[in-house]
C-alpha cells in the first residue's frame, strides 16, 4: 500500500490520489507531489498603480486619510519605510513617524 503525504494546508492525513494530483477531503486543497507550495500560499498586495508590494517596501500615501482617534489626517506624501504586508482588510502594517503603528489599504499608497 501506497503511503500518501499529509495536506500541506491543514496537516489532514486522510489525502487521496486522483491521477497525479493529491486531494485533500477537509480543506480543499489540491497539490501535487513534487511542486513547492510555498508559491501558493505567498501574499500577493499591489499598490495603487498595480506594483507588487514586499516587507520592507518604503511607500508613500497618495490621498488625505483620516485617522480614527487622531484629529490630524494624514496627509498626502507622507512617506512610509519599512512595511509589513498582512492578510486581511487593512493589508499593510507601518510604523509612521508622529502617528505611531497603523494599518493602512495597499489601495491608498504607491511603491518608492
Amino acid at each position: 500500500m501506497q503511503t500518501l503525504p499529509p495536506c500541506p494546508k491543514c496537516q489532514s492525513e486522510y489525502s487521496w490520489l486522483d491521477g497525479e494530483i493529491l486531494n485533500c477531503p477537509e480543506c480543499g486543497h489540491v497539490w501535487s507531489e513534487g511542486a513547492e507550495t510555498a508559491a501558493e500560499d505567498a501574499l500577493i498586495v499591489k499598490d495603487a498603480n498595480g506594483n507588487l508590494l514586499a516587507d520592507g517596501d518604503s511607500v508613500t500615501v497618495i490621498k488625505d486619510l483620516k485617522v480614527k482617534g487622531s484629529s490630524t489626517p494624514l496627509k498626502i506624501g507622507t512617506r512610509v519605510k519599512s512595511i509589513r504586508l498582512v492578510e486581511g482588510d487593512h493589508n499593510i502594517d507601518c510604523k509612521i513617524d508622529g502617528f505611531g503603528p497603523m494599518k493602512l489599504k495597499s489601495e491608498f499608497v504607491k511603491k518608492n
